[in-house]
């Protein structure tokens, strides 16, 4: 009895082997015949995710798989083989099954999913203060373009602190993260206090100093707008309304166009003339004559003249 049932044993064994080396038989000529076939089309084998990858996810066997690709339209920085592409590298951007792991999409060797290793070469991560009005109701998310503008004081002389200015600082900004959120597919609406931008030195000096002297709003721009330098300051006189524009005089008390040129311009309200808009606008009126009028009609034309008592 015991000599069956290690006979038994024995057979099972031998069984098991056999179905392994036959599972990886199988396997092994799959993968050589997509190979050949590759070559025969002129076909490469890169990397691509087999499932949803998320940012600053790892990596692995399970996660990625090799594909055949046009070998004339490879991108660039695609991974050849697992083992280089999963070599302790996380994502540093959502990555969609099917496709290509690429360099610029994922960190180093060994590396980790930080924002300086997702920013390109001579380009700088500045964060500015924003909130629900300047970061447009919390629909600016990380991968948005926008426009940086800024509210200040007027400087000068004569100038009051009611006296504002709104200029563009920079054009065109990439969002990278709002508040400490990097992820681009997170399109829901959600209010931040503070917007990470991707400028060069240059811009992330401005934004530094801008910081300073004024609040900054962010006018979200469509991506594929590229335009530049378009750009006007606006002061409380382009407003309209009850804002008026008088040109100082010259020395000399003339009105003509040179000695407009030679004054700064001075924003008059009603107010600062002694009055409110409706006083202003009754004593510019011209006054009725108070007896008796006569009109005088030459041809087209009729005017009116008061008559003396």
């Amino acid at each position: 009895m015991r000599g069956r049932n290690l006979a038994v044993l024995g057979i099972a064994i031998a069984i098991g082997l056999i179905a392994v080396f036959l599972a990886n038989s199988y396997f092994s000529g799959v993968q050589e015949a997509e190979e050949r076939k590759a070559e025969e089309m002129q076909m490469a084998r890169i990397v691509v995710a087999s499932q949803e990858i998320a940012f600053g996810n790892p990596l692995t066997d399970t996660n990625t798989r090799l594909v055949n690709w046009p070998a004339s339209s490879v991108p660039t920085g695609a991974f050849t083989s697992l083992q280089e592409a999963a070599n302790g590298r996380v994502a540093l951007r959502p990555i969609t099954p099917g496709e290509p792991i690429l360099a610029s999409k994922v960190s180093g060797a060994g590396g980790r999913a930080t924002l300086s290793a997702n920013l390109p070469e001579d380009m700088r991560a500045v964060s500015i203060p924003v909130n629900r009005v300047a970061g447009v109701s919390g629909f600016v998310r990380p991968g948005d373009v926008v426009d940086v503008m800024l509210t200040r004081q007027i400087p000068g002389d004569g100038s009051s602190t009611n006296d504002k200015m709104t200029h563009v600082v920079l054009e065109n900004v990439l969002v990278l993260a709002t508040d400490q959120v990097a992820d681009e597919k997170s399109t829901e609406p959600a209010v931040s206090q503070t917007a990470t931008l991707q400028t060069d030195l240059y811009g992330a000096q401005k934004l530094a100093l801008a910081r300073e002297v004024g609040t900054f709003t962010l006018a979200l721009r469509n991506v594929e707008n590229q335009e530049v330098g378009a750009t006007e300051t606006v002061v409380l006189s382009d407003l309209g309304g009850a804002g008026y524009r008088i040109y100082g005089r010259g020395n000399s008390g003339g009105s003509d166009a040179g000695s407009r040129d030679t004054q700064p311009v001075i924003n008059i309200t009603p107010a600062m003339l002694g009055g409110s808009t409706q006083a202003t606008r009754t004593a510019s009126a011209p006054s009725r004559p108070r007896g008796p009028t006569m009109a005088i009609i030459r041809g087209t034309e009729s005017q009116s003249y008061e008559v003396e008592r």
